[in-house]
């Protein structure tokens, strides 16, 4: 992509309303434009970026043996008058009504859509266990929304629903799930913890949550020293403990001390048992030919929200600093007098070609601007990588390289292979 045709409205500052280091880097980095409270559209920069998240977490799901779908975002009342939801959920769920006065939602999560689906279209056990999941636009309209996309109104995200014969077959699932999160995760390239929570509005006999580590999470988590343990507070608060008194305190499981956390809520797994599938008579006949109750997993990411977490956990004074795995471009070539050298516009132009024959993703910077403004953009979107090529080409054939980090070094730009792997 040439930077000069590229949609990139950078801001010099943030506006007053961004509170949080990602959302004030989201707006001048131009990632995203506010459209209405809680509501973003995704520019060219952030949609990149968005859709490598949604790849990792579809290849990860599709590994797993998950089955993807795409269930519709507006649902009838009568869904959700059967497990008694339409008004538990409150003011979050937003209703509407259609041209003939019936009663619709916007909905916010898809419980009741899929089940409604596999209760009348899967009849046998011999067809489970079922697990299905889509990547779509939810929509829960906050009282405050807050922090940009982390916590907007609209937004993207991965839900799946399981479907099993029993509870063994549910928690199998369950682990199944457990383990694919934790590969989305670790391939996104986040420092992260997995929480006992609350099931909260969705319900069902137990749920994990996932957390990214950040001072700005709105959840307090408690977490081991040395061991997987975490839990998060809101769970200890219903019991009545004191959390300011867990500090230094041995760890429930005998290994390390407790420490007292904030972390970004990305994703939550639920064992739903029976809650919905009774309320639903969601049944198929088990091997002895009687009706069973479906046994149900639900698991959702939040897919928007990860953007806002990556950057929240890898950032600098100077701007985002993306995981190689979600950066919007691996390389960012910075063509200094592309416009007046000849010789410098085709070297540009030939490198990005080549780099991109060799499966980069590649933004060629070929502005009138200096270098001083166009790496301090660079850096402000956050691309791994810099070639710098003017002058110092033309006298000895090197291209400066220079990563995101600050690292840097001259070589010769007929051994850029060889660099490139050394910098990866």
């Amino acid at each position: 992509m040439l930077l000069s045709k590229l949609l990139l409205p950078t801001l010099k500052d943030a506006p007053k309303e961004a509170e949080v280091i990602s959302h004030k880097l989201m707006l001048r980095a131009g990632l995203v434009r506010k459209v209405a409270s809680g509501i973003y559209t995704w520019l060219p920069l952030g949609l990149k970026v968005l859709r490598k998240i949604e790849n990792i977490v579809r290849e990860e799901m599709d590994a797993s043996g998950a089955q993807e779908v795409l269930m519709p975002m507006v649902q009838p009342k009568e869904l959700w008058n059967e497990t008694n939801r339409w008004e538990k959920m409150g003011p979050e769920l937003l209703r509407i009504k259609d041209r003939h006065e019936r009663d619709f939602c916007l909905g916010p999560t898809h419980e009741e859509v899929i089940t409604d689906l596999i209760r009348n279209n899967v009849k046998s056990y011999k067809e489970l266990p079922l697990n299905i999941y889509q990547i779509q636009t939810k929509f829960r309209d906050e009282v405050r929304p807050r922090y940009g996309v982390m916590r907007g109104r609209e937004f993207l995200m991965k839900d799946s629903y399981s479907f099993n014969i029993d509870e063994a077959c549910l928690q199998s699932t369950y682990l199944t799930m457990r383990n694919t999160y934790k590969n989305i995760l670790e391939r996104i390239g986040l420092d992260y913890k997995i929480v006992a929570a609350d099931s909260g509005a969705i319900g069902g006999d137990a749920s994990e949550e996932f957390h990214v580590l950040a001072e700005t999470g709105e959840d307090t988590i408690a977490i081991s020293s040395e061991s997987e343990f975490a839990i998060n507070t809101e769970l200890l608060l219903k019991e009545g403990e004191d959390i300011s008194s867990l500090e230094g305190k041995p760890s429930p499981d005998g290994k390390g001390t407790i420490q007292i956390k904030k972390g970004i809520e990305v994703g939550h797994i639920f064992k739903l048992g029976k809650v919905y599938a009774e309320d639903m008579k969601a049944n198929v006949l088990n091997n002895e030919g009687k009706a069973s109750t479906l046994h149900m997993g639900c698991y959702g990411v939040g897919v928007s929200r990860l953007v806002a977490a990556a950057i929240e956990q890898n950032n600098d004074d100077k701007g985002i600093i993306w995981p190689h795995s979600i950066s919007p471009f691996d390389i960012n070539i910075i063509a200094i007098g592309y416009e007046k050298d000849q010789q410098i516009a085709e070297a540009s132009l030939k490198l990005y070609k080549d780099l991109q024959e060799m499966g980069y993703d590649v933004l060629l910077d070929d502005r009138k601007d200096g270098y001083g403004t166009k790496m301090k953009d660079s850096e402000l979107i956050g691309v791994p990588l810099n070639i710098v090529i003017g002058k110092q080409y033309i006298e000895t054939n090197e291209v400066e390289l220079k990563s995101r980090s600050g690292d840097s070094s001259l070589n010769d730009i007929s051994n850029l292979k060889t660099i490139l792997d050394f910098f990866k």
